[in-house]
This record gives C-alpha cells, structure tokens and sequence, in this order.
C-alpha cells in the first residue's frame, strides 16, 4: 500500500470517522481538504439499491445543475447543413457532418458532448465501438438526439449533464469545481440527488439511496447522510 503524503494526513485527520455529514458540510469539508494547485473537480458518488443488471432496476437520466459544472464543456453538433447555423449560434465547438465522422473513424474524440438529429444516427451506428466505451454516444434519453439543436447545445453549455448507473449500482458525476463556494457544491448535489430520487423504480426493494461520498480530485472522500432526501 502507497504511504501517504503529509498533506493526505492531514486532509484525513480532518475527517470524523463514521460521521454522517450534511450536504452543506461536506461540501465546505472537501474544499477544506482539497490541495491540489489546479481547480480541482468535485465528485459526487451515490450508491443505490439496485441491480443494475435488470432493466427494470435501470437508472439513467440527466440533470441541469443549478450552478454549473465549473467547465467549458466542448460540444460537437453533427448536424445537417440547415442545422449548422441553429448549431452554431447556440455555441457549438465543432459543427458538421461528414468531416467530423471522419475524424472520429480515425479516433478523434477531443469532445465532451455530441448532439445530433434522429436522421443522422444512422450514421453513428457504425461508430458505436468507438463512442460508446467513451460515453459519447447520443442518446434521445439524454436530449442529445433532436431536432432542437438550438436547445440541446445551450442546455450541456449551461451545465446540463447525463448520468448512468454503473454495474455495481454507483452513479459517479462531476457536480462543480473546488473553487465553488459550499452552497454551490451542496446546491448541485442536492439537485443530482433529487432527480434520481425521481427515478427510483419501482421495482426497487429497500433502501434506494444507501450511501453517498463527496470529494475532489486526489482528496479522500467525506460521507453524506443519505437521509437528505
């Protein structure tokens, strides 16, 4: 096991062990142990109780986050020539068709979000191998297939983001950066946390929210009492 540093020593001490914090504090508690000299993402990871691997139990969606996500998400809009300008005024990054399939063929992935229309999905079959394990492909459950270019692009700009459960029930999500205020971390938590509170299905038995961490990049991670909701 690797030693750890002084600064994770201390970022540890600072940590009740097995207290449950509220959102508020944990958010500030994380900022606290937070050192890295870079903007430092926060994480959030809620585990729930279900069986992902039963379609019934299946929790995915998206959330718009109340205060962002802290980054410049880059977009590409693979788009129909009518749909370029729509595209482009709403502040794609990249905006385009056949080119920009090309590229992805080659394995260029340099993007956070693809949009696209249903008639062009067609097209994106084919790269599926490429996209899917890089969570790039569109998705008309996460709003990034449509006829609303316009719309879609404002929405990932203005930090509207998707999340899935993984195979061991944990949704993972960037929720802000460090340099957030508390309030803002809390505010983005709590807006993930309701959504899937939303979601639960109902053919989930027991307790759903079982347990959630927060942390940033490189701190130790602080737990939430899940009884926010």
């Amino acid at each position: 096991m690797a030693r750890l540093t002084k600064k994770q020593k201390e970022a540890l001490a600072k940590i009740e062990k097995g207290r449950l914090y509220s959102l508020v504090e944990a958010s500030a508690l994380v900022k606290e142990i937070t050192n890295t000299k870079f903007d430092a993402s926060v994480d959030i990871a809620v585990r729930l109780g279900v069986d992902p691997r039963k379609a019934n139990q299946m929790v995915r969606g998206v959330v718009s986050l109340p205060h962002g996500t802290g980054k410049d998400m880059k977009v590409l809009a693979l788009v129909t020539p009518d749909k370029e300008a729509e595209a482009q005024e709403a502040g794609a990054d990249y905006v385009g068709l056949d080119e920009y399939l090309d590229k992805i063929k080659n394995g260029w992935t340099d993007v956070d979000v693809i949009i696209t229309m249903p008639s062009v999905m067609g097209k994106l079959g084919p790269l599926g191998r490429i996209l899917g394990p890089r969570g790039l492909m569109p998705n008309p459950k996460t709003g990034t297939v449509t006829m609303d270019i316009a719309k879609a692009v404002s929405e990932v700009k203005a930090g509207k983001i998707d999340f899935k459960v993984d195979k061991t029930g944990i949704v993972h999500a960037a929720i802000g950066k460090a340099s957030f205020s508390a309030d803002k971390i809390a505010g983005n938590a709590n807006e993930l946390i309701q959504t899937l509170i939303k979601l639960k299905p109902t053919a989930a038995k027991g307790t759903y929210v079982k347990s959630i961490y927060l942390s940033s990049t490189m701190s130790p991670s602080v737990s939430v009492d899940p009884k926010v909701g």
